[in-house]
């Protein structure tokens, strides 16, 4: 039984981190805790580079608090700046025991320009949403992904599928 730290209390990460795992090691049994880790970086990561900085020190401060893990996984969503457009997207890293290390990152979509304003003046991307959308802790349900596809596709499943991707390594040792 593998025992897997997710380096978040958000619920959301939680259900696509073990949605993650039950899809690529089907019929394994895995032991899930969460914990709250600092990631080290900005409240709202501003690039492509500070929101992995924070993935990976999710995970490194994760090891080094909570030893003993078969599985470490950080989530870090971010904004950056694509032309004059500001797009969301985020990274998930996972580390095993045995220090491999494997990568994922969601999809990126351009936000609105209510809600790029907001962000790009301070507000994190989910309270920016919660004020734009009149909602109440978005990042915690769908989030901006889900709030502008009408829950097409909402945040757990957004993050899920790069936390598959991040798995890879790992279904595919022989590969790596």
């Amino acid at each position: 039984m593998a025992h897997i730290i997710i380096t978040s209390k958000n619920p959301v990460k939680i259900h696509a981190a073990c949605d993650a795992f039950k899809k690529m090691f089907p019929g394994e049994s895995h032991t899930v805790q969460e914990v709250s880790v600092r990631s080290d970086v900005s409240a709202q990561p501003m690039s492509d580079e500070e929101t992995f900085r924070g993935a990976v020190n999710r995970v490194q401060n994760a090891v080094k608090f909570h030893p003993g893990a078969d599985f470490w996984v950080g989530m870090e969503g971010g904004v950056d700046t694509h032309q004059e457009h500001l797009s969301s997207f985020a990274w998930i890293v996972v580390r095993s025991k045995e220090g491999k290390w494997g990568k994922g990152k969601t999809g990126t979509f351009i936000l609105p320009t209510q809600v790029a304003s907001l962000v790009r003046a301070g507000t994190e991307l989910g309270d920016a949403d919660d004020i734009v959308f009149g909602n109440t802790n978005s990042k915690q349900q769908n989030g901006a992904i889900g709030l502008l596809t009408d829950n097409l596709i909402d945040r757990t499943h957004f993050y899920s599928s790069a936390t598959i991707c991040a798995l890879i390594p790992f279904k595919k040792p022989h590969l790596y």
